[in-house]
């Protein structure tokens, strides 16, 4: 199977192509630039570097949030596209899940963490059991002071991964020496991750899917300003 994955739920973009879970193609960006430029070239060349044609893939991954409002909307727009003209396979995986990947302990729980800003993160808590990536604490909006306190009542050695490095005073005023944090690398995403953990996923509907912001967005914010009370779930259609 050859497929497409990637990410621009974040500052960092990502994108892969890989045959039969051999990665043949990575190109990854951590400098602020948009992505709706970047993204479409990006992918030319990758799947024209692996001696692939459009026609050749089989199914596109991407990372289908949290994180960056904008940046999910891209990479999900551009996936649903791709899938729906070229009649292929659509996957959905967590942008968070994607960061836990990139840590290979076996031992420690694994935090990836992604900046939500005013002192919230976005974070679950994961684990690697027989071979494979379990979500044992779901995906959220949090607090990092709550986030900390709730990884310090699970009792065991926690790995944070992401851009961990403002967090990191808290985290150990919290948490001591029950944390600790991956390199600066492994908190970059990387779409290979994700082709690997969409491996044992099952495609969604192209046309039902939507990404996973985990929070309200501005426009949902500012309509229930509009309409204390009211609780229509339909009031903003998600793209």
């Amino acid at each position: 199977m050859n497929v497409l994955a990637l990410d621009t739920s974040n500052k960092a973009m990502s994108v892969a192509v890989v045959q039969d879970g051999v990665l043949l193609a990575e190109t990854d960006l951590n400098k602020m630039r948009t992505h709706s430029a970047q993204l479409l070239p990006a992918i030319d060349n990758l799947v024209k570097l692996s001696g692939l044609t459009p026609e050749d893939l089989d199914r596109v991954a991407v990372a289908q949030g949290p994180g960056s409002y904008t940046g999910l909307r891209i990479g999900v727009t551009v996936a649903k596209t791709l899938a729906d003209t070229m009649n292929i396979q659509l996957v959905g995986v967590s942008s968070l899940a994607t960061l836990a990947a990139n840590v290979r302990e076996t031992s420690a729980m694994i935090v990836p963490v992604m900046d939500a800003r005013r002192g919230n993160v976005f974070s679950g808590i994961y684990q690697w059991q027989n071979g494979k990536l379990i979500n044992v604490v779901l995906d959220k909006h949090v607090s990092l002071k709550q986030l900390a306190d709730e990884a310090l009542a699970l009792n065991q050695i926690a790995t944070f991964v992401g851009a961990t490095e403002p967090m990191k005073e808290t985290i150990r005023e919290i948490m001591g020496s029950q944390a600790q944090f991956a390199d600066e690398l492994s908190g970059l995403p990387r779409a290979a991750r994700i082709a690997e953990l969409a491996a044992d996923m099952l495609p969604v509907d192209v046309a039902s899917f939507v990404p996973k912001y985990l929070r309200l967005t501005e426009a949902e914010v500012n309509w229930q300003a509009k309409h204390p009370g009211e609780t229509h779930t339909n009031y903003v259609e998600k793209v």
